[in-house]
């Protein structure tokens, strides 16, 4: 096998500055218009037949090997999120609100650089890679909107490819899982209405905090005791709104939260047994409830074989003490969508360096990850991309 680590450690410099370029200039969902133009620049520079403007904002590149073959699609997302950047860094967000909170910039320019180097082997292949830069994956739809743009199609994929890079871990961790990797997530929003009134003369009114409060305590209650401990499930509040006044029983109660799951049968419990409590003990507190459940994205479900397959160039590439087959997260990916159409592989690169203090989480002020891992994210998934060729 041709060392690919090394062909990527000599572009380093090349993927390090377009990394912190687009770091410097971050761009939420579907406004990835800087970062989109100097992705079908480059790639067009390199002679891709490149198409923009695919999912409002995505690009999409077909990279020709020297005859028909397997049509192998590598994904990267693109947008940053509305955050404040903290990190102190030289190359901090420009853009006041807004940064790379997740790794966006680093899976731009690591999917620049593997086109690179693609492209330089592209006589050695018979098949075709389709690079997809994706706009909008931070729970806004892109990997939706790409696909009703027709990602999938013309050509269609044989095989999806997807990375992270992954704070959560140290660098030198590479995670392969096969099956269910990460979690579906859905966001509910709960509105809670009673008969408000002075806070002195309860006895009058119906009090949605009152109820609101009996409801997100016995909404913990569904993980601990209707989903069995040998499954996996989230519920989470996580903002809660009602009431102005030290004096006055509002009215209503709204709060908001995520549900987290792998299995549909346990989506379905987790979902009949939140509309239960709710509206039962709303009802039973007197007051009404309005539940809005939506399904922003569901488990990421890597192929079997296709990933024993990635597995097994992780270990040809990597030392075998570098990859865990094991860790899941119940953290979710739109290019689950992309993954229930196409079969194909996720995978993580672990990024934080404690010495270094590299290591806040994903979507923090703080977040920024090791760019020492850049080179082993883009040996790795042109080594896989080659897998599935011909060649």
């Amino acid at each position: 096998m041709i060392n690919y680590l090394d062909e990527a450690q000599e572009l380093f410099e090349y993927t390090r500055d377009l990394r912190r370029d687009f770091h410097r200039h971050p761009e939420i969902g579907f406004k990835e218009i800087r970062t989109a133009n100097i992705v079908a620049n480059e790639l067009t520079n390199m002679g891709l037949d490149v198409k923009t403007g695919v999912g409002q904002t995505g690009v999409v590149a077909l990279l020709e090997g020297k005859t028909p073959g397997p049509v192998v699609l590598v994904r990267f997302d693109m947008d940053a999120l509305p955050i404040q950047e903290e990190t102190g860094a030289e190359y901090a967000s420009v853009n006041k609100g807004v940064m790379h909170a997740c790794g966006h910039d680093g899976h731009v320019a690591i999917g620049l650089t593997v086109a690179r180097i693609l492209y330089k082997h592209r006589v050695e292949f018979n098949g075709t890679v389709k690079l997809v830069f994706q706009p909008a994956e931070e729970g806004l739809g892109g990997a939706e909107r790409m696909i009703s743009d027709g990602v999938l199609h013309s050509p269609q994929p044989d095989v999806v490819l997807a990375l992270h890079v992954w704070n959560e871990k140290p660098v030198g961790w590479i995670g392969i899982v096969p099956g269910p990797v990460m979690a579906a997530a859905d966001t509910f929003t709960v509105m809670i209405t009673g008969k408000g009134g002075h806070g002195a003369v309860p006895n009058l009114c119906n009090d949605p905090i009152l109820a609101a409060s009996q409801v997100i305590n016995l909404l913990q209650g569904i993980v601990s005791r209707n989903v069995s401990p040998l499954r996996s499930a989230v519920v989470t509040v996580a903002s809660i709104r009602g009431g102005e006044a030290f004096n006055v029983i509002p009215s209503e109660v709204e709060f908001k939260g995520t549900i987290r799951t792998f299995e549909p049968a346990i989506r379905d419990l987790v979902i009949k047994r939140f509309h239960q409590i709710v509206e039962n003990v709303s009802s039973a507190m007197e007051c009404e409830s309005k539940i809005d459940i939506r399904l922003i994205t569901p488990a990421v479900i890597n192929h079997p074989d296709i990933t024993n397959r990635v597995q097994q160039v992780a270990g040809s590439l990597l030392a075998n003490d570098q990859l865990d087959f094991k860790t899941i997260t119940m953290g979710s990916e739109d290019m689950a969508f992309m993954m229930q159409q196409i079969s194909g592989c996720y995978f993580f690169i672990g990024s934080a360096n404690k010495d270094k203090e590299l290591d806040a989480s994903h979507h923090h002020p703080k977040f920024d990850f090791d760019e020492s891992i850049l080179p082993t994210a883009v040996g790795l998934m042109v080594a896989s991309t080659m897998e599935f060729l011909d060649n």
